[in-house]
């Protein structure tokens, strides 16, 4: 296990926010994180459930904690949220910077098949694996009371594992994701870059394809489409592809919403938040 370097530490709401760098066996290079932990995970008291934020493109750790105004409500309800990078950065990997959409805060939560990208380019084992097994070892958490959300491409990503790892998460919810990336812009692009021209392969990451197909055990998902994001407009997003595809299976238990007026920034998520913790709560500590 790799080990954690202290970057900062404050104190907010009745907890702390800690942020961690490590080097990753995953992305072969540095990658850091933040955790807020409430106090009885502080004060070793109590296990606490672990809820994980996915963000999205051009995005890192630090979006979710500074915007999204989710930590009151994390700290009322005891549970400790993990955000992660959306990529590596510095591999030296030709053509990482320089386009918003593919490489630098744009690794769309896949193992990426393709050189260059493959050589680190690995965020769905390092979410899923690396990420995880660290914050089980190191934190007095509850790792087996994990639920998963996230933004656009990190709302794909938290579809994705929770589709992937049948059991493994109680709950999963995303603002705005991006819902069959295989026929979207916001897909067909980074798919064919990290994964390769076989579009069979893609669908191992598309939240739409693995849902027809999902026979695990019953899956709460929740999601929030504003009206006004230019994304969804775009047909990037291509939510009601998934709603219908999660209608027709049994074993997942979908709440879907479209909130007239929102667009796709942080804003959004402000607003709905706190719906988004209690319908994990509701599960990570079975009430």
């Amino acid at each position: 296990m790799s080990t954690l370097e202290l970057v900062s530490k404050s104190r907010c709401f009745k907890g702390e926010v800690h942020k961690y760098s490590h080097y990753s066996t995953a992305t072969k290079g540095k990658m850091a994180f933040n955790i807020f932990l409430p106090e009885a995970a502080l004060s070793k008291s109590e296990r606490v459930p672990v809820l994980y934020f996915l963000s999205g493109l051009t995005c890192n750790e630090d979006n979710m904690v500074t915007k999204a105004g989710a930590l009151p409500y994390l700290s009322d309800e005891k549970v400790a949220l993990v955000t992660p990078d959306t990529s590596p950065r510095g591999s030296g990997i030709n053509g990482e910077e320089g386009d918003w959409e593919l490489g630098t805060g744009a690794g769309f939560y896949v193992d990426a098949t393709q050189e260059p990208w493959n050589s680190s380019y690995n965020m769905y084992s390092y979410v899923q694996i690396e990420l995880q097994n660290l914050v089980n070892e190191c934190f007095f958490v509850d790792g087996l009371r994990v639920a998963i959300f996230g933004h656009s491409m990190g709302g794909h990503g938290a579809l994705v594992l929770s589709m992937r790892n049948p059991g493994h998460y109680k709950s999963v919810s995303a603002f705005a994701p991006i819902c069959h990336p295989s026929l979207s812009d916001w897909g067909r692009k980074q798919f064919t870059a990290y994964l390769g021209e076989n579009e069979k392969e893609w669908s191992k990451y598309d939240a739409t394809e693995l849902v027809k197909g999902y026979n695990g055990p019953m899956l709460p998902v929740l999601i929030d489409q504003g009206a006004a994001d230019q994304f969804y407009s775009a047909k990037q997003l291509l939510t009601s592809h998934f709603v219908v595809a999660a209608e027709s299976r049994a074993c997942v238990n979908l709440q879907s919403n479209i909130r007239p007026g929102y667009d796709h920034s942080y804003w959004f998520i402000q607003s709905f938040v706190k719906d988004h913790i209690s319908f994990h709560v509701k599960y990570l500590k079975g009430e």
